[in-house]
C-alpha cells in the first residue's frame, strides 16, 4: 500500500550534519531537567501564538527546502516564503500548499530536528487537515540520529497521516529495520461518523513508552505496537526523535491532484505538546 513513500525520508539525511542534532537538543523525560515533572504535566509546547503572517519560533521549528520529489514522485517545492508557512494571528499555525499559474506547487515543511528531540511521552498535535484528491499531510517523527544511523534505521513514527483520496482515514504507522515502507507496521483509523477529517481540528496523538507506541485521536485508542510486533526485527524507538510537519502535493501513495482538487489547501495546526506519560 505503501511501497513507495519510504524513500522521501531519505531525503532528509542531506539537510543536516551529525553535529546538527547534538545542537540545542532538548532533555528528555526522565533526565535530570524533567525530574520534577509528573505524570500528565505539559513539559513541552508550540501553542503557536503570535501576530498574523509571522513565523513560527525559530528556535524550534526548521523550514527543510527543496523539491525534486522527496524520494516519493511529489509535486510540491518546500520553501520557507511566509505564503507557506506562517502563524495566523488566532493561535494556530497554517501551512499552505500552492498551485502556481505555471501549475508546479510549493508548500512547508517543518522540523524540531537538532533543536528539540524527545524520548517518550504523550505526543500529541490539535490539526485541522486539508482535503482534495492528491493531498497529503503529515505529523510525524525521526530517529534524532538520522544523520549516523540513515533510515530506516533511524526509526520513524507516523503519528497521523492523511491521503485527500480516504477523507475519513487517518493512519499510524512505525518503519524501522526490516518493516519500512510498504512493509512499515501500519493501522488505518476511520472516523466515528464516517465524516471528512479535515472538517474540523482533531488531536492525533501518541502514547511513547519503553517499548510501546500506542495510536490515538480525540482520545480514542486504537493501535498499540511493541517489539513482539516487529517479527524479530530491531525495536529503535527507544531514544530521541524529532517532530516533523508537513503538507505533501502528490506522491506514488496519495496519487496527484485532479481537477476535482483545489488550492490553495491549509494544513492548520493549534498545538504541538509532549505530555508526561510515566
Amino acid at each position: 500500500m505503501r511501497a513507495a513513500r519510504s524513500t522521501r525520508r531519505l531525503v532528509a539525511l542531506t539537510l543536516a550534519g551529525a553535529a546538527a542534532v547534538a545542537v540545542g537538543v532538548t532533555p528528555t523525560l526522565g533526565t535530570a531537567a524533567t525530574a520534577q515533572a509528573a505524570t500528565g504535566d505539559v513539559v513541552w509546547s508550540q501553542d503557536f501564538d503570535g501576530a498574523a503572517g509571522s513565523a513560527p519560533d525559530r528556535s524550534v521549528w526548521t523550514n527543510e527546502t527543496g523539491g525534486g520529489g522527496w524520494g516519493n514522485n511529489e509535486l510540491e517545492t518546500y520553501t520557507d516564503s511566509r505564503s507557506n508557512s506562517a502563524l495566523d494571528g488566532q493561535g494556530n499555525l497554517v501551512i499552505t500548499a500552492k498551485r502556481k499559474a505555471d501549475g508546479s506547487y510549493t508548500s512547508a515543511r517543518l522540523t524540531t530536528q537538532g533543536k528539540y528531540t524527545p524520548q517518550y511521552g504523550r505526543v500529541e498535535a490539535r490539526i485541522q487537515i486539508p482535503r482534495g484528491q492528491g493531498i497529503w499531510p503529515a505529523f510525524w517523527m525521526l530517529g534524532a540520529d538520522l544523520p549516523q544511523s540513515g533510515w530506516p534505521g533511524s526509526g520513524e513514527i507516523d503519528v497521523m497521516e492523511n491521503v485527500g483520496k480516504e477523507p475519513a482515514t487517518v493512519h499510524g504507522t512505525v518503519h524501522g529495520p526490516g518493516y519500512s515502507g510498504g512493509q512499515g507496521i501500519s493501522t488505518p483509523y476511520q472516523h466515528p461518523q464516517g465524516w471528512s477529517f479535515a472538517d474540523t481540528f482533531h488531536t492525533f496523538a501518541v502514547d511513547w513508552k519503553p517499548g510501546s507506541i500506542t495510536w490515538s485521536v480525540d482520545g480514542v485508542a486504537y493501535r498499540t505496537v511493541t517489539p513482539a510486533d516487529t517479527n524479530g526485527n530491531p525495536w529503535v524507538f527507544d531514544k530521541p526523535f524529532f517532530i516533523v510537519l508537513n503538507l505533501a502535493v502528490g506522491g506514488n501513495w496519495p496519487g496527484y491532484p485532479d481537477a476535482s482538487t483545489t488550492f490553495p489547501q491549509q494544513m492548520k495546526v493549534d498545538f504541538v505538546r509532549v505530555i508526561d506519560n510515566s
